[in-house]
């Protein structure tokens, strides 16, 4: 006995060692980290190291136990801000996009696999929900930023179309497992499960994380119990939900929201405890789904499980996310990387698990499709998404900040960030100009020793220096500390040669630019027409084309005005549609207006005698009209004649 519990620990904490380990790789090379960590399950399971691990039900018990963590720190590590700003579109793709998502493969499924119809649509649920950790990981891979609309979509609704996938899922198992009983009134308790599992988890859900912030904020504690404090109260919540037939999954997710975005005692230690359990939630959730596939039984289910992986990610899931995104006034580029950043992960292969917990027939099959699937897309999306997102036009340059932020509670709720700077060449700083006092420098180190800001005389290149600073000033410091060439290099190269300043009016800009536009309003804020153009939401980065030029938002204030704007003279070839099959419901109608309008252009026939058909009404009327003026009255010269 003692030795079998050796064993098992020394297995089970070694794999974890080493998936850690292997991280690094899938950090240097840009490898999507699921990949890696999957890999290590097969790698260690039945037809590998030969750990032979069957048990469906604690695999989706643990994986779902996992996923409650995972989604809780999802929640709470998600802006307010962010939130806001990609509310609309993440929330109808996370859920009528998995519904959408769901049919397109589960007819695809019936046509191309041969599954009955409920079969089919429960391989398209099971799939139809993206992965939050491998969306989360590989937009912060690769050493580039994303703009902010985009990534902050993809974030949300990665972490939100959970709750749907899972509810589609569980409802068509029950409905195989019911058969024709269930048939009658399968709608209306779709439609009634639907309501309950979604109300109860968004209601309960905010009840829950008020009651998280009341009670870390009114106990008095050791600083290390809350965070254990706050995770056991999100377990007895997502616990709490599901008995009461509510989804736990949404309802962690928006306790975290909800506590995460109000102030709390220890939220710095905090973030950092929910960081550490969401990376070894992950960890296991992704080796215990390795070790229950068994990869020998992959080549009978391969070629149709490769073709559905490739339907999903060129046809279902594009198709899908422009449908939704089409009220909304997202760009054909951003919608097109929008669709293919839908890598499908753990939850995908955790939903496969329940043909198993339920005894459907040939329950096998779904689970190893799914995990064919998820690898193809893995293999497929995973490793060029950064490569996507330059193409696209969806790059922005990495703000200048801090090397390092350390977010601190003081006593008698002060607020401040301990930020650290490294001083670069040719910087205001480095040539003698003052750090503002209210940003109470307090610490320089210089060539490995630490010293006193006041005695340390004027800072040099390569210091580093250690600031209290209020988190709404950072920004003011930023390019205090940075190299003006380096500056200006990369704001040349994407926000444009110039700046103006956003108050001035277009006639003032078309004076200065020689810009020929006869439908510009000349007494219109520059910032107004661009908001006006973007449908009156704008973030770094938004280009408008204005005559011959482009204006870049290059700044925003704290509320989301427009504070500086780039005139780019040559505009960039990206700007364009890269998948021009993308547009949004409002650039479809201007194109329908306009080929309208050319339409009845063209519609003037060259000699109206010939083809009198294609005149319009009131071109009719002209024409008889001239027909009449031109015929011969009694007193013309033709009637003398006779």
């Amino acid at each position: 006995m003692l030795e079998v519990m050796f064993m098992v620990i020394l297995l089970g904490a070694g794999l974890i060692g080493v998936a850690v380990l292997t991280s690094l790789v899938s950090f240097r090379i840009g490898a999507p980290l699921l990949l890696v960590f999957l890999g290590l399950g097969l790698l260690a399971g039945e037809d590998g190291l030969g750990l032979r691990f069957d048990d469906a039900r604690m695999a989706y018990f643990v994986g779902s136990l996992a996923l409650a963590v995972i989604l809780f720190d999802s929640g709470f590590g998600t802006r307010l801000s962010s939130f806001r700003a990609a509310a609309g579109p993440a929330l109808t793709l996370a859920s009528l996009g998995v519904l959408l998502t769901a049919l397109l493969v589960g007819v695809a499924a019936r046509f191309a696999v041969g599954l009955p119809w409920l079969h089919a649509f429960l391989m398209g649920a099971i799939v139809s929900s993206t992965d939050a950790a491998a969306v989360f990981f590989l937009l912060r891979v690769g050493g580039i930023t994303i703009r902010d609309r985009v990534r902050s979509t993809l974030e949300v609704e990665s972490a939100s179309n959970d709750p749907m996938a899972i509810f589609l899922t569980i409802t068509l198992v029950e409905l195989i497992v019911a058969g024709d009983a269930a048939a009658d009134t399968a709608l209306r308790e779709f439609l009634i499960g639907f309501a309950q599992q979604m109300g109860l988890g968004v209601i309960l859900g905010l009840l829950g994380g008020f009651l998280i912030v009341r009670l870390v904020n009114r106990l008095e504690l050791a600083a290390g119990l809350y965070p254990i404090l706050v995770m056991s109260l999100a377990l007895v919540l997502f616990g709490a939900v599901g008995l009461a037939g509510g989804s736990g999954f949404l309802a962690v997710f928006v306790a975290g929201l909800y506590a995460g975005n109000r102030r709390m005692r220890s939220q710095a230690t905090l973030r950092r405890f929910q960081d550490g359990l969401s990376w070894l939630a992950q960890i296991v959730m992704f080796l215990v789904l390795g070790l229950l596939a068994t990869p020998s039984h992959f080549p009978v289910v391969a070629l149709p499980a490769i073709a559905l992986a490739l339907f999903l990610t060129f046809v279902g899931r594009p198709l899908a996310v422009w449908l939704c995104l089409l009220p909304f006034r997202s760009q054909p580029n951003e919608t097109a990387f929008i669709s293919w950043v839908g890598l499908r992960g753990a939850v995908s292969i955790l939903l496969a698990i329940l043909p198993l917990v339920y005894a459907v027939p040939d329950g096998q099959i779904f689970f190893n499709m799914t995990f064919i699937i998820v690898l193809t897309s893995l293999l497929v999306q995973g490793w060029i998404i950064p490569t996507t997102a330059r193409w696209l036009g969806l790059v922005v340059p990495p703000s200048i900040g801090p090397l390092e932020k350390v977010e601190l509670e003081l006593p008698g709720d002060a607020h401040h960030e301990l930020v650290v700077y490294r001083v670069v060449p040719d910087s205001p700083v480095a040539r003698g100009e003052r750090v503002p006092r209210w940003a109470r420098p307090s610490l320089v180190v210089r060539d490995g020793q630490s010293m006193g800001y006041h005695y340390a005389g004027r800072p040099q290149a390569g210091d580093r220096v250690y600031l209290f600073v209020p988190p709404r000033y950072t920004r003011l410091l930023d390019r205090l500390f940075a190299s003006p060439a380096s500056v200006e290099d990369d704001d040349k190269d994407f926000f444009g040669e110039f700046t103006v300043d956003p108050t001035r009016s277009l006639g003032d800009l078309a004076h200065a630019y020689d810009v020929a536009d006869g439908d510009l309003d000349s007494a219109m804020p520059i910032a107004d027409f661009i908001e006006k153009r973007l449908g009156g939401r704008t973030e770094v980065g938004d280009r408008v084309a204005c005559g011959g030029i482009e204006l870049v938002v290059r700044e925003l204030d704290e509320a989301g005005n427009i504070k500086a704007v780039g005139v780019a003279i040559q505009p960039q070839p990206s700007g364009p549609a890269k998948v021009p099959l993308f547009l949004n419901a409002r650039q479809i109608k201007e194109r329908l207006r306009v080929r309208r309008r050319r339409r009845r252009e063209n519609v003037v026939p060259s000699d109206p005698d010939k083809e009198p058909f294609r005149l319009n009404a009131r071109q009719i009327i002209d024409y008889l009209g001239a027909r009449r003026s031109q015929k011969p009255g009694p007193s013309s010269p033709a009637n003398d004649g006779e």
